[in-house]
């Protein structure tokens, strides 16, 4: 038999025929077709590890539809409920009638949610730093988005938290631990890229808001960087072994004590912490901690030497 995930990068053979079925059978649950919903599911089963965690999670949403199927037979039929609610039964109907609109409601949180975000900042910082810092932080949510599309994995667009974050819904189930952190990186990556055009533009421009946008975002993306929590640091740093935490310590240490900000003693102290964690993984990553360093480096420069413009007035 062939092997159903590749031995090096640990990436699904299937995946894009799983991203169809999951698809389909998402659609089918929608339309509240538990049974043929159940059928796609179980179709996806053979493409899988038996032993990865998105068959097993897969098993438990089988077993869930069901559970739903049984539940909803034993519902009273659509006749009864009109027959009870006697007057209210139309607008019942015509609520029942409006699920399409609500699902296609539902899935403009994405452009909702970022307009909520980007007035908050548009109110506390005016109209030209609050746009371009929230552009910039959908910048680092693509680069989560992206690197999770091209690997064939299902992910829905960025959500926005007004005054908290933003954040990339996906299905992490069946990867590895370095698949999760390379994930996790690519947002503070497409961050540093979105930092480094800002700089430029400033050193071009001279115009400070600019180089404001660039140090607050190259600093957003440092803070990120702390490996603690669900942040993109906690997340990388879970494929990281104690050797190389401990170098990635040492690197913390030596941008704090040259570059002067110490926001690198955040995380260092971050780093410090899982030092003491027992989650290490079973092997090690060197390539994940380069690339962790190297982005470190690379958004230090930026916060570095841009000037100290302060937020942007209104």
């Amino acid at each position: 038999m062939g092997a159903l995930a590749c031995p090096q990068c640990h990436s699904l053979i299937h995946s894009e025929e799983l991203l169809r079925i999951s698809t389909k059978a998402k659609a089918l649950e929608e339309q509240k077709d538990f049974a043929k919903a159940r059928e796609e599911w179980q179709r996806a089963l053979p493409l899988l590890p038996p032993n990865a965690s998105q068959a097993e999670w897969i098993r438990r949403q089988i077993y869930k539809l069901e559970v739903t199927e049984k539940n909803s037979l034993a519902q009273p039929p659509p006749n009864a409920w009109a027959r009870r609610l006697g007057p209210l039964a139309p607008i019942a109907i015509l609520l029942a009638k409006s699920k399409t609109l609500l699902v296609a409601l539902f899935k403009l949180k994405f452009l909702f949610s970022l307009g909520a975000f980007m007035a908050l900042y548009w109110t506390l910082y005016g109209a030209k730093f609050g746009v371009g810092f929230v552009l910039l932080i959908l910048v680092h949510e693509m680069g989560h988005y992206i690197d999770i599309r091209r690997r064939g994995l299902p992910a829905d667009m960025p959500v926005f938290l007004p005054g908290l974050g933003a954040y990339v819904r996906w299905q992490a189930l069946g990867v590895t631990r370095q698949t999760r952190a390379v994930v996790s990186l690519a947002g503070p990556l497409a961050g540093f890229l979105g930092a480094a055009v800002c700089a430029g533009i400033w050193y071009r421009t001279g115009d400070g808001l600019w180089a404001a946008l660039a140090r607050a975002s190259a600093w957003l993306n440092i803070l990120n960087l702390t490996p603690v929590w669900i942040l993109d640091g906690g997340q990388a740093a879970n494929a990281l072994s104690k050797a190389e935490r401990f170098v990635l310590l040492a690197v913390c240490l030596l941008l704090w004590a040259y570059l002067g900000e110490g926001l690198f003693f955040i995380v260092a102290a971050g780093v410090t912490y899982r030092l003491f964690t027992k989650d290490l993984p079973p092997v090690p990553s060197p390539a994940i901690a380069a690339y962790f360093a190297v982005l470190l480096v690379a958004l230090g420069a930026v916060a570095h030497f841009m000037p100290a413009q302060g937020l942007a007035p209104r």
